[in-house]
């Protein structure tokens, strides 16, 4: 076990170093683009693009420019976040002197072989592909990219979708799988992509069973590894503190210092994780390569001052990070969490969705609002209904811009007729706030001119906040009727979205990062996240500073609030930086 992670152990200083170089140049390349982009946004009228306009990027010069800049980022990414990587990684298992400089040069230099349509092809999977579907390498800047909820839950609920889907996520496995080692033939061996694709899926073909077991046996031993760290250095630390017979004052202090240590551990896990796994890949390429296994050669090496200095240095700030934590704890940790809980379609889970049972139902839980659709019938009504037709909820195929209002309500949701608009405001009235989607075909100005009056006839102008997923139209409300709260809703956006001319922000789960809270908050705006449904993304966000979740499990999401305030010392910390991380 010592003479196998012998090289891992020895190259922790060359990648530390690696890593730290090249996060400061990609982080700076980063913010001159995101100036750049918002340059080019600025010039077109707009403070951002998002998933409500996307058509922009493709229907104007400054759309056009934008996505071209951002293929050319991709490649630089590429570049330095992996090319110049295995460059690293090349030395580290040939027992070489590490040059950094020339690490980045030769990897930067890589990606000329790669300026062709398989190149794209690469680099696109790099980024888009490999972090949703967890094959393959990727790179930091899109790790956490994922497909919105409301997509895969729309593809979960047609057998024929998910069997598509399945069938489109195995092929992709297929092909990120036989290019495992792609980019290692292009950076080693300066081959063009297509030979570098050729030679990996003929590596893989032949070597998949040993490259099963190399990865196992790899993550095992770290896995192993980390465990024994955190079991050392938090866990059981952590426990005899629980038992022993402290002061308050005592027990806060340890913790926070132990917890402190256990985030260190993760972040350091988090920066040698990429390399390390990389090496062990470059070591398997040439080992598949000669038909033999390729030894590494192990270069000794002595601390430098400059390392002795950093470690000192890195000392003084944990230190001074659990003086100012201590301290301040109560502010940094909040025992409460100030998350709205608004009902989805009205009653969420717990009643017929879009009714007045559903509203009665979500203040009855304690709900602080609902969230409801709005669509406009054939004779110029308002019901309440999100899908296009009322295939679903009714089992009628056709949609409400078909029918008249008198041909709905001889529908029923369940037990409960499809209520207009006007039924919800009255049932919610001196209640709950009414977050009123404008939602469907119908959705445009006249809707919104109509449904800010009937706002308006019932005196619930500070109880109702109209939303969409359609920008121009909150933009239209906003600038005409100031009086009326808006909100957009965006699952994706490039740009200044806390600059968009609304009251209210709704974020899809995973955009609704700490960065994207605090921004919204910068510009006094309200921050909503939509659809939270599991009891670990609740909580999550509740102890982030939203405003507000969008659910349709009112009762677990207020009995967790309840739970919030009954927490430990070493809960407070965790579940906040749970929220950070």
């Amino acid at each position: 076990m010592k003479e196998k992670i012998r090289p891992y152990i020895r190259a922790l200083t060359d990648i530390f170093n690696y890593q730290i170089i090249t996060k400061v140049v990609l982080g700076v390349w980063l913010f001159l683009l995101s100036r750049l982009f918002q340059l080019l946004l600025k010039s077109s009228g707009r403070v951002a693009v998002t998933s409500g306009d996307w058509q922009f990027l493709f229907t104007t010069w400054q759309g056009i420019l934008i996505l071209v800049l951002g293929i050319v980022s991709l490649f630089i990414y590429v570049a330095f976040d992996l090319n110049s990587k295995i460059v690293l990684c090349r030395s580290l298992v040939q027992g070489q002197k590490v040059p950094l400089v020339a690490s980045f040069v030769e990897g930067f230099k890589s990606i000329g072989r790669m300026v062709n349509v398989g190149g794209l092809v690469v680099v696109l999977y790099i980024a888009l592909l490999a972090p949703i579907l967890g094959v393959g390498l990727s790179i930091a800047a899109t790790e956490n990219l994922y497909i919105p909820t409301f997509i895969t839950s729309f593809i979960e609920s047609s057998a024929l979708l998910s069997g598509l889907g399945a069938v489109v996520v195995i092929a992709f496995l297929i092909l990120g799988i036989a290019n495992l080692f792609v980019l290692h033939g292009v950076v080693l061996d300066k081959l063009k992509t297509r030979e570098a694709s050729r030679q990996s899926a003929a590596l893989i073909k032949a070597n998949w069973k040993d490259y099963l077991k190399q990865n196992v046996l790899f993550i095992l031993t770290i896995t192993i590894l980390l465990s024994v760290v955190a079991i050392l250095f938090l866990f059981l630390p952590l426990k005899i503190i629980s038992v022993l017979p402290l002061s308050a004052a005592a027990s806060r202090l340890l913790t926070i210092f132990f917890v402190t240590a256990g985030v260190i551990i993760s972040a350091l896990a988090d920066l040698f994780a990429t390399p390390l796994y990389l090496m062990k890949m470059t070591q398997l390429f040439y080992s598949y390569k000669q038909g033999s296994n390729y030894e590494y050669k192990v270069r000794k090496r002595e601390m430098r001052t400059a390392h002795k200095v950093i470690i000192a240095v890195a000392l003084a700030l944990v230190i001074a990070a659990v003086g100012a934590s201590y301290a301040n704890f109560d502010q940094m940790f909040p025992v409460e969490t100030n998350g709205k809980i608004i009902a989805h379609r009205a009653g969420g889970n717990e009643a017929a969705e879009n009714t007045v049972a559903g509203l009665h139902t979500a203040w009855k839980a304690g709900a602080y609002g609902s969230e409801i659709d709005i669509q406009r019938t054939k004779d110029g009504y308002y019901v309440v209904n999100h899908d296009s037709t009322f295939e679903r909820v009714a089992g009628d195929s056709r949609k409400p811009e078909e029918m008249t209002l008198s041909e709905i309500k001889k529908l029923s949701v369940g037990k409960e007729l499809v209520p207009t608009f006007e039924e919800m405001l009255i049932a919610s009235k001196g209640r709950l706030v009414l977050f009123t989607e404008l939602k469907g075909s119908t959705a445009d100005k006249k809707m919104a001119d109509d449904a800010v009056a009937l706002v308006k006839q019932y005196g619930m102008e500070d109880q109702c906040v109209m939303i969409s997923l359609k920008y121009d139209l909150i933009d239209y409300i906003e600038t005409t009727y100031p009086e009326i709260q808006t909100g957009f809703l965006t699952f994706a956006s490039l740009g200044k979205t806390s600059n968009l001319n609304c009251d209210y922000i709704g974020l899809e789960e995973e955009s609704a990062t700490k960065d994207a809270i605090d921004a919204i908050h910068s510009e006094n705006k309200k921050i909503l996240v939509w659809t939270a449904n599991e009891e670990g993304s609740q909580k999550h966000f509740l102890c982030t500073k939203a405003d507000g979740i969008i659910t349709d499990n009112i009762t677990q999401a207020k009995k967790l609030v309840k739970e919030l305030k009954h927490r430990s010392d070493l809960d407070r910390m965790v579940d906040k930086i749970r929220t950070i991380m």
